[in-house]
């Protein structure tokens, strides 16, 4: 399989040359279709990716097609989670990057669907009635991208001889299985609920990988009655948002006996009044004299978990409509692949971007963006995986417009606008993205 970065035009759609990656794992070629269209509903801006709301806009007579193939067609869910990792390690090439640990979870009524139960949900930051799942994201520079999701399955919900995990448990897998692929992370980042954990810490000691872990405000450390913590003196840095723009924070290091193989940090906006939601205490095993970087790189935790939102929100993770994990299961893996197939040609803009600044020293949004597609007026010349889900968007808008207006057309017969919408969805095709992929 290849990655190949190019500027030549091409006679597929930029969702087909994607998913034609794919091609071999689905045989029929009815089954390859509705694959191909459900990535285009995801990535359409369809408000609900709901499976009606998708047949909409492919133009299928109904969503029965898409019901079958998520719930029926032979295909499985770990070989298409392999190939898409495949790409992905062809697109990291060896580099390393910061290995998010999050999970996330979504409000769901009832008790039909597998695995939801009244837990902790963090989107909601409460208790409720929802599905949780563990998952994995990569940071590289300022891409995101995504590698694995486990499903949290609460002891009340599970099947017979089930084998309760808890989160840290789960977030151990995926540690295991990305390193069993070989992927190469140098940083491994996770909210408390994993700092706390003596297993999940365990793990990536026992693969040495640094780590900068949220830990609760009365750390087990901070409260040792004959070793009192020490609050050092607060130090000022910049945090540097995604979008590059920057905000004052204070950083301060909590020292706590004599070990400098793990350090403990407390970050704010506020020194004075700590805000709850604004203070962050964290610790490491990077070394200690980083004060000034420590808050930055914390800092990719949140923006990985804003991009996770984005991706919830854009190609909707939570909009199925669907009670058996092996579906939802499969619907979650194919929101994955959408996302990995914006996250390609967010990466081969950026590095398209960084050839242009470093060959020819001239601004990075002209050069690299397709001739005549990026006239139009809502064209986003910004890098970075929104605005490159923006433009493919509007390249893939066309073809959706075309699809809802359809029926209408055979009401009210228009000879001269069907022509123009498909000579407009022709020329759409001619646009193959910032990158090929081949499955070859």
């Amino acid at each position: 399989m290849e990655l190949v970065s190019r500027t030549a035009t091409s006679t597929v759609t930029v969702v087909d040359e994607y998913c034609n990656a794919y091609r071999d794992l689905f045989p029929e070629v009815r089954t390859f279709e509705n694959f191909k269209h459900l990535h285009v509903g995801m990535l359409s801006d369809i408000k609900r990716k709901t499976l009606p709301e998708i047949a909409k806009a492919v133009g299928l007579h109904d969503a029965q097609p898409l019901q079958n193939f998520l719930t029926d067609s032979p295909w499985s869910v770990v070989v298409l989670q392999d190939r898409r990792l495949e790409l992905t390690l062809k697109m990291l090439q060896g580099r390393s990057f910061k290995l998010v640990i999050d999970e996330t979870g979504d409000k769901k009524k009832g008790k039909t669907t597998d695995y939801v139960a009244r837990q902790y949900i963090g989107n909601l930051g409460k208790v409720d009635n929802g599905i949780v799942s563990v998952n994995a994201y990569g940071v590289l520079g300022d891409l995101t991208f995504p590698l694995i999701f486990l499903i949290y399955k609460p002891r009340k919900r599970l099947e017979e001889k089930g084998v309760y995990k808890t989160k840290p448990q789960l977030a151990v897998e995926i540690i295991e299985t990305l390193l069993k692929y070989g992927f190469n992370f140098d940083l491994v980042l996770a909210d408390s609920l994993y700092g706390e954990s003596p297993t999940f810490i365990a793990v990536i000691d026992k693969h040495k990988k640094p780590y900068l872990l949220a830990i609760r405000s009365n750390h087990a450390r901070f409260n040792v009655p004959e070793r009192e913590a020490i609050y050092e003196v607060w130090q000022e840095f910049k945090r540097v948002f995604s979008d590059k723009k920057t905000q004052k924070r204070y950083i301060q290091q909590i020292t706590c006996g004599d070990s400098k193989l793990i350090t403990y940090w407390r970050i704010t906006n506020d020194p004075e009044t700590l805000p709850k939601n604004q203070t962050w205490y964290v610790k490491t095993n990077l070394k200690s004299d980083m004060a000034d970087q420590l808050g930055n790189l914390y800092g990719f935790r949140n923006w990985v978990e804003y991009a996770f939102k984005q991706g919830k929100n854009e190609l909707g993770w939570a909009d199925f409509r669907l009670t058996n994990y092996h579906q939802i299961e499969r619907w979650w893996e194919l929101i994955m692949s959408a996302y990995l197939l914006v996250s390609l040609q967010a990466n081969a803009r950026n590095e398209s971007d960084s050839e242009s600044l470093h060959e020819k020293s001239s601004p990075p949004t002209i050069s690299t963006e397709p001739e005549n597609f990026s006239n139009h007026k809502w064209w986003d010349f910004n890098l970075g995986w929104k605005s490159t889900l923006n433009n493919l968007r509007l390249v893939i808008q066309p073809y959706v417009f075309w699809n809802l207006i359809k029926p209408w057309l055979i009401v009210f017969l228009n000879p001269k606008l069907q022509l123009g919408f498909q000579k407009l969805i022709e020329i759409m095709n001619q646009f193959q993205g910032y990158i090929t992929v081949d499955s070859g």
